[in-house]
């Protein structure tokens, strides 16, 4: 599989193929990506190489474009070594090259003004806009705290997701896990009170003997049409 070309934006993507070819390599990343149990235990990652990833990860889309997210990346022995209990004996949160706690995080209402800013700057909306989702997003969470979990789930989550099909396309495998234990990992590697551990994903080189992507339902079975 090609690597991607994943510095162009939007239908420039992948310049030399064109839409169609970028649809068909989007589609194979999709249908080929595994939740791998195995993994080349000799390869690594290089930081820049993790950085590269959640620089992806962090394209995912969010409410408002709130991007309440963030990323902890467990490489080092130790740091493998203090999770394993805590995602109960899991042995890929060691073999893999990386695990990232990925965050949800609370509170959206006191940080939409620094998120939207650069969007505003950067002339994506105006300052009509920008004030009325600041309004919105002050409205809508500060005295809902289910809706605020609800978001750092969401957000997270399409993040995590983008970040394992980020993964694929520089050839690696990834594994998302909701084995571990939430509150112990928050304790265990000191996230705030407002960061939700909403998954792990394990990112690595391809072990052996992984088993490929599992069957699906039947399109029909999940799609209605009104």
């Amino acid at each position: 599989m090609r690597r991607l070309d994943c510095k162009k934006p939007g239908l420039h993507l992948f310049p030399p193929y064109g839409i169609e070819s970028t649809m068909s390599i989007i589609a194979d990343l999709i249908k080929s990506r595994i939740s791998a149990n195995n993994y080349d235990t000799e390869r690594k990652l290089s930081d820049q190489a993790i950085t590269d990833l959640i620089d992806l990860a962090t394209h995912a889309p969010s409410a408002f474009n709130l991007q309440n997210w963030r990323f902890v990346a467990i490489r080092s022995e130790e740091a493998k070594a203090r999770l394993l209990p805590l995602a109960y004996g899991q042995k890929k949160v060691v073999d893999s090259a990386v695990t990232f706690i990925v965050c949800g995080t609370l509170n959206p209402h006191q940080t939409i003004a620094a998120s939207l800013k650069p969007s505003m700057d950067a002339g994506v909306i105006d300052k009509a806009i920008y004030d009325m989702w600041v309004g919105a997003v002050q409205g809508m969470y500060a005295e809902n705290p289910q809706l605020q979990r609800d978001e750092a789930i969401r957000s997270g989550s399409l993040a995590a997701m983008t970040l394992m099909l980020a993964a694929k396309g520089q050839g690696l495998d990834s594994t998302p896990m909701i084995g571990f234990d939430p509150a112990a990992v928050a304790e265990a590697f000191n996230l705030s009170a407002t960061e939700i551990p909403v998954m792990l994903v394990t990112v690595g080189y391809p072990g052996e003997s992984n088993w490929p992507q599992k069957p699906r339902k039947a399109v029909r079975e999940v799609l209605e049409f009104i």
